[in-house]
């Protein structure tokens, strides 16, 4: 577990002392510290500790020590259970989320939702980038913002195109540099040689973060890790593939229509091959849910580019409709094609619930509703244990 936090002024202990509720008995981590300039900004002291060696499925309480007398704070997390097959495990899904009214609207509207236990985020947080100068005290408001939730559940993040902050403009030239120092992920345990993309198992959940403003073309390193790390997914202990990425292969709005056209070209066969049950993605600032579809028939002679029903290919779920700061993506094309089935201009959140092995069950809550009200729904059958076809829903 990876506990983060800021302190504005001056490093202060750089300590945090942790213990489960069953265990009275108290530890105590340290924290590495990081600092980083953007053109006239100057970042606080980012503090990032690595607790280890914890117990699965516990309730653990933290406290960030502080120098100054009662200035500590305290806050709670619960591990997730052992992998197994038919572990149940519950994913909140969101994307795009911003600081706006409407990103306020998301949040607390997921908070209010009893059953998120990990939060699969698809990217572009901030948007400090959208401000004049990439005002990078956007990305210190965010990161109050989103404590009410990020302080209590793990999220699992996959950088947007508002994390690459690439300037150069502002003299800035290195790409994700303020994401990269202030959200820190386990990238090195699943082999990865960049923050960028990893994977982490989850439950009965096998969970793949692919960068889509990094390089994939072949021989590129994300292309060589992917390729590696599909033969590592044992469907008998992980039996859900999970892929996390920000700019979707399948969209059916105007908006940033194709852009991931050529990473779907790159990867999708490998995910039909390997029978991924679900890809997440946001950019798009609407929600949408495909079928099960394939486009990996085309070569230069037969002209066969059309999306295809294909039973061995995961479901698409564009979730970028976390509030951003840009409004509302509206303009779909018409007619609805036929490998769309459900979308909406609503902003809101989403729930994977993993019932098994066999089945989870899916849902997307728009924010207006109630939180027991689901716009959106659709049983998952596992491609891997029950691959047949779902029945239809929405």
């Amino acid at each position: 577990m990876i506990i983060s936090w800021v302190t504005p002024l001056k490093p202060g202990p750089g300590k945090l002392v942790y213990g489960s509720a069953e265990n009275k008995r108290m530890h105590m981590s340290r924290s590495n510290v990081y600092t980083y300039k953007f053109y006239n900004y100057k970042s606080g002291y980012i503090h990032h500790c690595t607790i280890k060696n914890l117990e699965y499925d516990t309730q653990y309480f933290y406290e960030i020590l502080s120098e100054t007398k009662n200035a500590s704070r305290q806050f709670f997390f619960k591990t997730p259970p052992p992998t197994g097959p038919d572990v149940p495990y519950t994913f909140g899904v969101m994307g795009d989320l911003g600081q706006t009214l409407d990103s306020k609207n998301t949040l607390d509207h997921y908070n209010s939702n009893p059953k998120g236990q990990t939060m699969l985020f698809a990217g572009d947080l901030s948007y400090a980038d959208d401000h004049p100068f990439h005002n990078n005290i956007r990305w210190d408001t965010w990161g109050r913002f989103v404590e009410k939730n990020a302080a209590y559940q793990p999220w699992i993040w996959t950088p947007g195109n508002h994390e690459i902050d690439f300037a150069p403009e502002l003299g800035e030239t290195v790409p994700f540099k303020p994401y990269k120092h202030r959200y820190h992920v386990p990238y090195k345990a699943s082999n990865s040689t960049s923050p960028l993309w990893y994977s982490i198992k989850r439950a009965s959940a096998y969970i793949i973060v692919l960068s889509s403003y990094s390089a994939y073309g072949k021989y590129t390193p994300q292309y060589q890790w992917l390729q590696e790390e599909f033969p590592k997914v044992n469907r008998s202990e992980t039996p859900w593939v999970i892929v996390l990425l920000h700019s979707p292969w399948y969209n059916s709005l105007d908006y940033h229509y194709m852009e991931g056209e050529s990473m779907r070209v790159a990867f999708e066969s490998w995910f039909v091959k390997n029978r991924v049950d679900v890809v997440f993605a946001g950019h798009v600032h609407a929600y949408e849910r495909s079928e099960r579809i394939s486009n990996i028939a085309y070569n230069i002679t037969n002209g066969l580019s059309t999306p295809v029903k294909d039973n061995s290919a995961p479901v698409y779920i564009t979730i970028g409709d976390g509030g951003n700061m840009e409004g509302i993506a509206n303009r779909f094309t018409e007619p609805q094609p036929s490998y769309s089935a459900y979308r909406e201009p609503s902003f809101g959140h989403s729930i994977f619930d993993i019932k098994n092995r066999t089945h989870a069950y899916y849902t997307w809550h728009r924010n207006q509703d109630g939180k027991a009200v689901a716009g959106d729904s659709a049983w998952f059958y596992n491609r891997y244990w029950n691959p047949v076809v779902e029945p239809s829903s929405g």
